[in-house]
């Protein structure tokens, strides 16, 4: 069976320790976080690697960022923007690569 799961993070360093807890009771294969609330040097994918998780993320300082983890696995990001507004930054919203899929 394959899980996946979303999860609203609001601030992936302050609430670490919570995330971390969650992935080694629940182990999903795949989840994916919102409100990362952390630029992108400050996530903590040394932590998730002791716990088998490799991520893809674009961090944005304030209310947005997002990532997508995945157990003994390397993500492989195939799509860096969603339709829309090009001019729009906001890592909640499409990654700034702007990239089309």
């Amino acid at each position: 069976m394959l899980r996946v799961a979303t999860f609203n993070i609001n601030n992936i360093n302050k609430r670490l320790d919570n995330l971390l807890a969650w992935l080694s009771e629940a182990e999903p294969e795949v989840v994916s976080l919102q409100e990362l609330k952390a630029e992108q040097e400050a996530f903590p994918v040394n932590a998730l690697r002791t716990l088998g998780y490799e991520a893809v993320w674009q961090g944005e300082r304030s209310w947005n960022g997002v990532a997508i983890l995945a157990r003994n696995h390397v993500p492989v990001l195939t799509c860096t923007s969603l339709p829309g507004n090009p001019e729009d930054q906001q890592a909640r919203f499409n990654w700034p690569l702007r990239e089309k899929c």
